[in-house]
C-alpha cells in the first residue's frame, strides 16, 4: 500500500502530471484581469481620480516609482486628485502598453506585469524629462465575482549605464 501511495505522489510531482493554476482558470478570466488597466488607464488620460481607482480593492496598497504610498482606494484617489492638478506630472503622453503579462497564482489571484513608456513629462522646474519606461506590477484578487487590483508596484527603468 505505501508502495502505492508513493507512486501516486511521485506521479502527481512530476511535470507531466501536474496541474497548474493557469489550467484551473475559467475561459475569460484573463480578459477580465486586463479589462482593470483599463479604468486606470483611461482615468490617467482624463485626470479622474474617481475612474482611475474603480477596480481597486478597498484594502488596496498602492506605492509609485517615487516612493509615495497609499494603503486604502481612498488614500489612492485622494492622492491622485493631488497628482492629477501637477501639470508636469501630467504633460505628455503614456503609449499603450508594450507588455502585459497576466499569471494566475490560484484561481482567484493572479498577477499583471506591464509597461508604458511615458513621452514628454516634466519636471517641476518645467524641463522636459527623457522617455520613461514605467513598470507595473499589480496582484489582483476575485472577490464577490470581481477582479479587484490588491496591490500595485510601480517602477521605472533606468537606462543602462546611468545612475
Amino acid at each position: 500500500m505505501w508502495k502505492t501511495i508513493i507512486v501516486f505522489f511521485a506521479l502527481a510531482a512530476s511535470s507531466d502530471f501536474a496541474i497548474s493554476a493557469e489550467e484551473l482558470v475559467p475561459e475569460g478570466e484573463r480578459e477580465a484581469v486586463l479589462g482593470t488597466l483599463e479604468s486606470w488607464n483611461k482615468g490617467w488620460r482624463t485626470k479622474d481620480a474617481a475612474l482611475a481607482v474603480a477596480d481597486y480593492a478597498e484594502d488596496t496598497d498602492w506605492t509609485n516609482a517615487f516612493g509615495d504610498r497609499f494603503q486604502s482606494r481612498g488614500e489612492l484617489q485622494k492622492g491622485l486628485e493631488v497628482i492629477f492638478g501637477l501639470d508636469f506630472v501630467m504633460a505628455g503622453e503614456s503609449a499603450g502598453n508594450s507588455y502585459q503579462d497576466v499569471t494566475f497564482i490560484t484561481p482567484e489571484v493572479a498577477t499583471v506585469r506591464s509597461q508604458l513608456v511615458r513621452s514628454g513629462q516634466q519636471t517641476d522646474s518645467g524641463q522636459t524629462m527623457r522617455d520613461r519606461h514605467i513598470n507595473h506590477l499589480r496582484v489582483l484578487e476575485k472577490r464577490n465575482g470581481r477582479w479587484v487590483i490588491t496591490s500595485h508596484l510601480i517602477s521605472q527603468a533606468k537606462e543602462k549605464g546611468s545612475l
